[in-house]
């Protein structure tokens, strides 16, 4: 495991956001969704590609907040632009499970 200084730490912002919108994303290498995510007024809302289909249907994910960093450069994958990325862990068969946050809070707050 490589170690960084807290600064570097400091450089990526993640933030909480609510999914606003769901598409199916047919044209991904593997099974995705194309996700609108709502950070605030400040960041807006952003898009991002996300490979959730194995856990989440839409139903489960439209209105969850979930942690994202929203400072990548945008990543061009196929013909979709995603502008952040969806945070989660890795079970034991390789699926994602998102990083939610414990209770409702303001879209756009930061992970301190």
């Amino acid at each position: 495991m490589e170690k960084i200084a807290f600064q570097d730490f400091e450089k990526v912002e993640l933030r909480a956001g609510t999914i606003v919108g769901i598409d199916d994303f047919p044209e991904a290498k593997k099974p995705a969704y194309k996700l609108k995510i709502d950070f605030g007024k400040e960041i807006g809302i952003l898009r991002s590609s996300a490979q959730l289909t194995s856990h989440y249907s839409k139903a489960d994910l439209l209105g969850k907040q979930v942690i994202a960093v929203v400072n990548f450069m945008p990543k061009q994958i196929g013909k979709f632009m995603s502008a952040c990325l969806v945070t989660g862990f890795e079970d034991e068969n390789g699926f994602i499970v998102i990083s939610t946050v414990e209770r409702a809070i303001p879209n756009g707050a930061r992970l301190m």
